[in-house]
């Protein structure tokens, strides 16, 4: 009966003490005061020139709770009259309770918020508190933020191509750092562009795809020829000179690569729709040029690829009139990007240097040049 007794005292006490860890591990989390934030200033326009000075400073009284907790703060950011129901934010120390956003970093969160660049957004901000999955918010402040826009190269995930072709392209051979860059638009781990190859005569055409411009994790053929990449695989080797309209699913380890070599065609130019006039690649700029062709003002014209029609550089219909000296951004079509059929033409009758920018695949560029 002793042993039987002890054994239920036992049980009654481990019962008590688990209870007691149960009501602990169940302790209701309450902020007892709420944060309370405030900015330097409530204007703000970004520039890109002092983009690593402090653009906008924020202070702040930290969220009281009942119980001890290590918080995570940051300071959120949404577009005014939304509810923050798309926003980004920035992170602080945890024992901060005030902080600095630079110039560049402040142009990069509005331009994930979708904010206009060149013009005046209204903008709401908030000190978010994080402890473990709930969040406490602090009250709003406005801010009127002006963002620039920003240099796609910075903006765009990229991976490198260097190989022995790159020195004659204008960059250096073998070099992932000083190599042309294929980019992710849709920041997706797939990326594309265009790479120009002078030479395949010996290893002149050879190129590998490497990432963070360095070696380590660089990816080559895996052997079998058929656009599948391998760690440390094989140089591939182009089969043609001229452009190439490049595409790697980094994460599915396939790519491709297509002859793409860009003329003008159409009834502005003087063969019309007969024949097309060819871009030169100049590795001074690295760009692809037509130094002079004469363009009427009663026709039009577009950019086509290998005197075909499947890859073509067409408007959207704001830029289908061009201006001397003004660069505007270029679409091609087989990305998806062109609705309809949109045609080029200027403004002005007369000769023009036409210069096609395709270092970066989120961002072509065209820009006429009345002569």
């Amino acid at each position: 009966m002793k042993n039987i007794f002890k054994i239920f005292a036992i049980a009654f006490i481990s019962f008590l003490i688990i209870s007691c860890e149960k009501d602990e591990d169940q302790a209701i989390l309450n902020e007892v005061t709420q944060a309370k934030v405030s900015s330097d200033k409530t204007t703000i326009v970004l520039s890109e020139i002092i983009g690593g000075n402090p653009a906008v400073t924020f202070t702040w009284t930290k969220s009281v709770f009942n119980i001890a907790v290590v918080p995570t703060q940051q300071i959120e950011f949404g577009v005014k009259g939304q509810n923050f129901k798309k926003s980004v934010t920035a992170d602080f120390a945890n024992d901060a309770t005030s902080g600095s956003i630079t110039h560049a970093a402040l142009n990069a969160l509005m331009y994930s918020l979708g904010a206009t660049p060149d013009m005046s957004n209204q903008i709401e901000a908030r000190l978010k508190t994080n402890v473990g999955p709930a969040a406490f918010y602090s009250n709003i402040i406005n801010l009127t933020i002006t963002p620039y826009t920003p240099n796609p190269d910075l903006v765009y995930p990229k991976i490198n191509v260097p190989g022995a072709y790159a020195g004659a392209a204008g960059y250096a051979n073998w070099t992932p750092n000083n190599s042309p860059n294929l980019f992710s638009p849709g920041k997706d781990g797939k990326y594309r562009g265009f790479v120009y190859i002078t030479s395949i005569s010996g290893d002149n055409g050879k190129y590998k795809f490497t990432i963070n411009e360095d070696w380590p994790g660089n990816k080559g053929d895996d052997g079998t020829l058929t656009g599948k990449l391998a760690v440390d695989g094989s140089d591939i080797k182009a089969t043609a000179v001229g452009a190439h309209y490049m595409k790697v699913d980094w994460n599915a380890n396939t790519y491709s690569s297509a002859v793409a070599n860009f003329g003008i065609i159409g009834d502005a130019t003087p063969t019309g729709w007969g024949s097309d006039t060819d871009f030169v690649y100049n590795p001074a700029t690295k760009t692809f040029v037509i130094n002079s062709i004469a363009l009427n003002t009663s026709g039009v014209f577009k950019f086509r690829a290998n005197d075909d029609w499947a890859m073509k550089f067409q408007p959207k219909s704001a830029d289908e009139t061009l201006t001397t000296n003004n660069g505007v951004v270029t679409y091609l079509s087989s990305e998806g990007t062109v609705t309809g059929d949109p045609n080029y033409k200027v403004d002005v009758a007369g000769n023009y240097k036409i210069e096609l920018d395709l270092h970066n695949s989120a961002n072509y560029k065209l820009t006429v040049t009345k002569l």
